[in-house]
């Protein structure tokens, strides 16, 4: 009787056991990209992770806040990838890798093209910026529980995030 007992609690534990580790826990700012190219030919990627507002407040609980420099994502600093050379609201910018930050401040939204791409995403140095561009937020037609970018075929690249929305032409 002991044996069965022993060999039943085993088969348990390791039952237990696989299962738990055959459980893949969501991490809480998952990976997402979008890439499109724009009917100017230029391919536009973005790689980034996608955090939640989960009740909090943008600006206070969670970023941006005004007058921090934010990567425009979570974790890694957020991968801003152009074909070819191209203009960003009227200014140029070389093809190639850049990390996506923003500055807020009173609704103006800056977004910084940094040269430094593969990095952790609080890593910043404006001696490293690319470009500098600045908008005005608005609010979105929806609220965006997860922030989202889009990039549309006129190359209108969109930030969504809680009721901001905030965006730039690639041309």
């Amino acid at each position: 009787m002991k044996k069965l007992l022993f060999l039943l609690a085993g088969f348990c534990f390791v039952i237990g056991v696989s299962a738990q580790n055959g459980e893949k826990k969501k991490p809480a700012s998952p990976p997402a990209s979008v890439s499109k190219t724009t009917a100017s030919g230029v391919t536009i990627s973005i790689n980034y992770s996608q955090p939640s507002v989960k009740g909090r407040t943008i600006g206070k609980d969670v970023e941006p806040r005004d007058g921090t420099v934010w990567r425009a994502g979570a974790n890694k600093t957020t991968l801003f990838e152009l074909s070819k050379d191209a203009s960003i609201d009227g200014k140029p910018l070389p093809a190639g890798k850049y990390g996506l930050h923003v500055l807020t401040n009173n609704g103006d939204w800056t977004f910084i093209f940094s040269k430094k791409w593969d990095q952790w995403g609080t890593e910043y140095n404006e001696a490293d910026d690319a470009l500098r561009v600045t908008v005005k937020s608005t609010k979105p037609a929806k609220f965006a529980e997860t922030l989202t970018y889009t990039i549309s075929e006129k190359g209108r690249v969109a930030l969504l995030w809680g009721g901001h929305e905030a965006g730039f032409t690639v041309k």
